[in-house]
Order: structure tokens, then sequence, then C-alpha cells
């Protein structure tokens, strides 16, 4: 039975859908509803059954919204049933570059349904990407618009703390959704003019003068119990050519200016830099050291939490830049805990870059991988935005719409995880404005993908 209510003259069906379902399971819902509804209200759920209430004058709203908007999809702020009460979700605005698959509309949207209808006519059969296609083809067909209301509220099913959620995307155990979900997001792409075929653009290793041909990249802030650790790791490094490794000591208040200092005194190849200013982020002290006329050929990152999976990982970094003559590298990582000891989901490969297609993909996930090393004059040419967050992704996929990426699929790299790492555990209010910076990234570089005249 299809509910249908009546909002001053204008009629809306009710559809309850799951964000992952087929594109055949997708069109008979819609049918069954569409018929003389001229909007659709798709309830999604996180989980079958949990609680999902309206709160009074939700729908009469969205429909208001919807009619003085125009907007091919209306969504809004929610609150989430926790153990400790109620608490408000806020979500974000849907920009052009917000092509996420798991951007968060909350669970109550509103469609129209001529417009939908027209989108599912073309949708190809997906058993998993249905809903995200769909959207996708909603927002080249009007505006998703965010209303910033809170409209209803829905029980919290996934009670995991963001550092443990961020890397769902990458489980093996997904990767038949993922699949699917690059083959909708690649069609977007092509529909809008901003697919690239693959990048062949190689680099001339032998540019420019280095004093050695690796530096290891160290920004670091109050990290007294691990940067030790850090610093050791790189210069355990058995390699066949000169490195160094630099420090960029962001005005550390606890003990590790000391123990970089003792650390630079043992050891000629660390180089200890504390920045003039204390303003900048994490992409500013990354441009300080790689601008430094001791930075080698290629610049290697390590954040001051983690360590090198063993003795190889610089050779093999350097190695693939000049076997490949690519402009970036990116290897793949193990997260542990802070005795090293492994952690779900394991290793992170990021095996769904693919050389033909990766350079596009890039844009529909939220992150590339690591250890990142980068080929020193195009970093100084294009530099890293001085923030702390997405920084590199910003680069990679700047990076990509030109070059090519050198991927290494073994583990280089140990990721550890503790409480004392930034996104262990981040409020709504932070994730929201990540999400909202890398959707602003993505959407410039979108732009820059389109057809100019």
């Amino acid at each position: 039975m299809i509910e249908t209510i009546d909002i001053c003259g204008t009629s809306v069906a009710v559809v309850e859908i799951t964000p992952l379902l087929s594109t055949a399971a997708f069109v008979e819902k819609v049918q069954g509803a569409a018929a003389g509804a001229e909007y659709l209200l798709l309830k999604m759920p996180p989980v079958a059954g949990c609680a999902l209430n309206l709160y009074p004058g939700c729908v009469h709203r969205m429909v208001q919204v919807a009619r003085d908007s125009n907007a091919a999809m209306v969504y809004s702020d929610y609150a989430e049933l926790t153990p400790r009460g109620r608490e408000p979700h806020p979500v974000i605005d849907r920009q052009f570059g917000s092509v996420r698959d798991d951007f968060d509309f909350g669970s109550v949207v509103l469609v129209k349904t001529r417009v939908l209808e027209c989108v599912l006519a073309e949708l190809p059969e997906f058993s998993y990407a249905a809903w995200y296609a769909a959207w996708l083809g909603l927002s080249r067909s009007g505006e998703l618009f965010h209303l910033p209301e809170t409209l209803y509220e829905v029980d919290r099913t996934d009670t995991r703390l963001s550092g443990e959620k961020q890397f769902d995307y990458v489980n093996p155990r997904n990767r038949e959704v993922q699949i699917e979900m690059e083959q909708a997001f690649t069609a977007h792409l092509r529909a809008l003019g901003a697919w690239l075929p693959e990048r062949s653009q190689l680099i001339d290793v032998e540019e420019g003068q280095f004093p050695v041909e690796a530096s290891v990249i160290i920004p670091v802030r109050n990290r007294e119990r691990t940067v030790a650790d850090a610093v050791r790791s790189a210069l355990n490094q058995k390699a066949g050519f000169p490195f160094n490794v630099i420090v960029v000591d962001n005005h550390s208040t606890d003990g590790t200016t000391a123990i970089l200092a003792q650390l630079a005194l043992e050891d000629a190849r660390v180089i200890h830099l504390i920045p003039a200013c204390d303003t900048l982020g994490i992409g500013g002290c990354w441009n300080l050291a790689v601008n430094d006329p001791r930075c080698g050929r290629f610049a290697v990152q390590l954040d001051s939490d983690d360590i090198y999976k063993d003795e190889t990982t610089l050779q093999t970094i350097v190695d693939t830049f000049r076997s490949e003559r690519c402009a970036m590298v990116i290897g793949s990582y193990e997260l542990v805990d802070f005795e090293g000891r492994p952690i779900p989901p394991g290793l992170i490969d990021h095996r769904e870059w693919t050389d033909a297609n990766g350079h596009n993909n890039a844009l529909r996930i939220n992150g590339l991988g690591a250890p990142r090393a980068f080929f020193t004059p195009l970093f100084r040419e294009i530099q890293l935005p001085d923030v702390s967050y997405g920084e590199d992704y910003a680069m990679g996929i700047r990076l990509s719409r030109t070059y090519r990426i050198g991927r290494i699929y073994r583990s280089l790299y140990l990721c550890r995880r503790w409480e004392g790492n930034s996104d262990a555990s981040l409020s709504i209010s932070r994730i929201n404005a990540h999400n909202t910076y890398k959707d602003r990234l993505r959407t410039l570089e979108l732009t820059a993908r389109l057809p100019h005249s």
C-alpha cells in the first residue's frame, strides 16, 4: 500500500528505499507510486526497521521549498536519537563538486516525480548504485536544495568514531559496490563533458639540480610521544642514493622541539626547520620544506604519528618515479594500533585506482592513499594550499589532470591509530567542514576539466 499525502492540493507519494539498491527495484518502487503524484518523498532509513520520525509540518515545508526553488530535490537537516538523547545532525550544501557516493542527504528527500522518472528511464542496470546514479542525474537536471532546518529524526545505527568510519569505502568487502559506484560516476563525468582519457604526460626525472635524491618530509606539532619513532623510521631506510629528513616543527609547545634538536645533533641528515611565523597549516609546512634548497628531487610523506613498513620504502618509491616517470607516487598502508598490531580493515591499497580511469575516479573518493610522494619541480610550481586537511588531495587531483600517477599496492607504511590522532573522533561540525572543503576542491577541479571555449 502506497501512502499518498495531499499538501494544499499537491500530491506527494511516500516511498521507502535503501541507499544501496538495484535499478530494477528502484524503478519498480517509483512506478508503483508515481501515478498522479507531483512529488515523491523518499525515505531511506540507515537500516531496515530503524526509527525514522517526521516532525509535524515536515512534508508541507519540503513541498513549499521545492515549489519556491523549483529544485529537482530538497533535503534537510535532521536529528539523531542516541543513548545521550536527541542530537542535531546538520548536513551541508550540495555543490557542483559534491560527487562522493557517501554524500549525506540524510534519510528523507523530496524529489520531483517527473524529473526522477526521466533520470530512471536512462539509468543502466545496477545492483547497488541506482540511488547514487539517480541523484547524480537529478543534479544535472536541477538544483539539489539543502534546507538548513531540522525536519525529522532517525535512530543512530552507526556508533563508531569518525576515525573508524572513514575507511569503509576501501574495505575489500565493499569492492563490488565500489566498482558500480565508479561506473555510475564515470557516466556522470561523461554526461558533464568532464571525463578525461588516460593521462600519459611523463616527467623528465633529470630535470633540475638537487643536493640529494629524496627528502622525507615530516610536518609536526606537539607529537613528543611519536615523532622520534617517525624520524628514526626514515633514517633507517636502506637506499642506493643520498637522502635527508626535513622535519618542520610547527612551534611545538611540548617536548617535540627538544627531541628534534637532539636527533639533528646525532645525524646530519635531519634538517630541523621552525617556521618564521606561527600561522602555517600542514600545507604551509610542506611548502616550506619542499622549497628549501636542501630538498631532494623527490619529496616523500611521513606523518609524525606513523612509521615506514620496513627499510625498503624509500627505495621502492624512488624506483617507481624513475621507472614510470610519474609526477606523484602513492603507496599502500596498514592500519595498526600504537603497538603495531593490525586493526580492521588492515591493508588500505586503493585498488579502485586504474591507469585508465584512476584520475577520473579520484574525484569520487575522499582520499588517495599513503605514503604520498611528489616530483619536487612540479610541487614547487603548484604548491599545496595552506590548510591542515585535504592539502595533499588537492595536489593529487590537480596533478592527475595532466600527469601519470604511480601506484604501489604492497604495504609501505604503518598508519598508527591512537587517541592522539587528529581524526580519531571528530564532531559533526568538523566532519562537515572537512567535507565541504574537499567538495570545494572537487568543484574547482571539475570546473577546470570541463570543455572551455
